[in-house]
């Protein structure tokens, strides 16, 4: 199916699954003006709650529904892990472009999937790794081509958060791809991989619940650009989320949280604060990868430099590999 032909910022969204992460992305769609056409959900009684909640004007009772909606031209995924490449592929075989909530996909195999069968149909398919986006990190980009930090020699961060404990609940649930990696951990490996490239080791360690899901993961890589990176995260406790970068000429430090949109400051090795950034903006700033999605068909594109499809993919591959030494294995998964 051809893809949708659209003007700058008028695609037409659709909202596939209605659990709270396609709340807070509805409504930062909503506060950058963005047009939210239609939500599917698992039930009509979900979709019409939700549609009514935001004044959505269609509300299907079906994925497979609003994959066929013809007033749709963009699908944001926000099911479960497990379900991400089912409903991708389903959005990307009726002609949509596609935002697919992290992990895209749970494993490397699946994402795979996802990026060659948006570029049989030409179309856009995305991880919504909102942290790419955000100002804060747009102006580190800047920072960091200016040569302010020199010689990039070490990258660190934590995704540290204290989260339920229900063996059943979905972040404990292999079943599901529970575990501190893909809800957490792939923030600041991403970032790793965004600061420093492609890792040419990899060591990690963690720890594992009853349920086989993972509480706590600790990476040390090393990157073919030369630096270091070492990441924490875990889901039983909260620690800081802070994130530091570290040149021969200074360093960054971005405050607590850093993975959202947050303060940082550029730092010179004598302590002094050369710069600090605060970002403003209304929402919690999920709505930027939307407006860049919209920017890239609008421009014709099929993949955002900022977090191109391929490295997706690699990315994935990277928490495979921290998975394989870990020892958690995600039922299902194509390994």
């Amino acid at each position: 199916m051809e893809p949708p032909s659209v003007d700058p910022m008028s695609l037409r969204w659709g909202i596939l699954a209605t659990g709270g992460i396609a709340h807070t992305m509805t409504r930062d769609l909503r506060t950058a003006g963005l047009d939210v056409q239609a939500v599917g959900s698992r039930s009509a009684e979900g979709a019409e709650r939700f549609a009514s909640e935001f004044e959505i004007p269609r509300a299907h009772g079906s994925y497979d529904a609003l994959a066929s909606d013809a007033g749709v031209d963009i699908v944001y995924i926000a099911t479960p892990h497990p379900q991400h490449v089912e409903t991708a592929l389903l959005a990307l075989e009726a002609g949509k472009h596609v935002l697919i909530e992290k992990p895209i996909a749970l494993d490397a195999a699946e994402a795979a999937r996802i990026r060659d069968a948006a570029a049989r149909h030409g179309l856009l398919a995305m991880e919504a790794m909102w942290t790419r986006y955000l100002p804060h990190m747009r102006r580190i980009h800047e920072v960091i081509a200016e040569g302010r930090l020199g010689e990039i020699r070490s990258l660190s961060a934590d995704h540290t958060q204290s989260l339920p404990t229900d063996p059943a609940h979905r972040l404990n649930d292999l079943s599901l791809g529970g575990g501190a990696l893909l809800d957490l951990g792939i923030y600041p490996v991403s970032f790793a991989w965004d600061i420093l490239g492609a890792p040419e080791t990899i060591a990690a360690s963690g720890r594992l619940l009853d349920t086989g899901a993972d509480s706590e993961v600790a990476t040390a890589m090393t990157h073919a650009a030369g630096g270091v990176s070492s990441t924490i995260s875990s889901s039983r406790g909260a620690g800081p989320n802070t994130a530091q970068i570290v040149g021969t000429d200074a360093r960054i430090r971005i405050e607590r949280t850093w993975y959202a949109s947050s303060p940082f400051e550029i730092v010179a090795p004598d302590g002094s604060v050369l710069e600090r950034f605060v970002p403003h903006h209304e929402g919690r700033g999920m709505q930027f990868q939307a407006i860049e999605a919209e920017r890239l068909v609008a421009d014709g594109l099929t993949s955002s430099p900022a977090h191109p499809i391929d490295e997706v993919v690699d990315i994935m591959a990277t928490l495979d590999e921290i998975r394989r030494q870990i020892g958690v294995v995600y039922p299902g998964a194509g390994e």
